[in-house]
């Protein structure tokens, strides 16, 4: 799986895998750990579940044009979250990133291959 660098107003945030292929996206973060700095991109991606997780995770649910249209925090493990209208993908972070970065809806992200 390719990595990604995901930036907010010029200043990197995240180094992330990006699941663009149907089993990269099933998988998901199942089995793996995740660094304060990683994460992963989920594309395309309206709605996850933190069945079989081991940690929480922040969730930022972004459109086509990388804008920001939800934050779930701290989302605990066994959880099923709706999805969300418009979103094209769905970033998984650590638990607390989206705090630390002050990442809220309607910030836009780039995302840089």
């Amino acid at each position: 799986m390719k990595t990604v660098r995901i930036v907010k107003d010029g200043t990197q945030i995240a180094t992330v895998w990006h699941a663009k292929g149907y089993f990269a996206r099933l998988r998901g973060l199942l089995g793996r750990t995740l660094q304060e700095d990683g994460g992963l991109l989920l594309t395309p991606c309206s709605a996850i579940h933190t069945i079989g997780m081991g940690y929480a995770i922040d969730a930022i649910y972004l459109d086509r044009q990388k804008v920001v249209l939800r934050v779930d925090e701290s989302l605990k493990p066994g959880r099923v979250l709706p999805p969300q209208r418009g979103a094209k993908h769905v970033l998984e972070l650590p638990d607390g990133s989206a705090k630390r970065w002050m990442i809220v809806t309607g910030d836009k992200l780039e995302v840089i291959q």
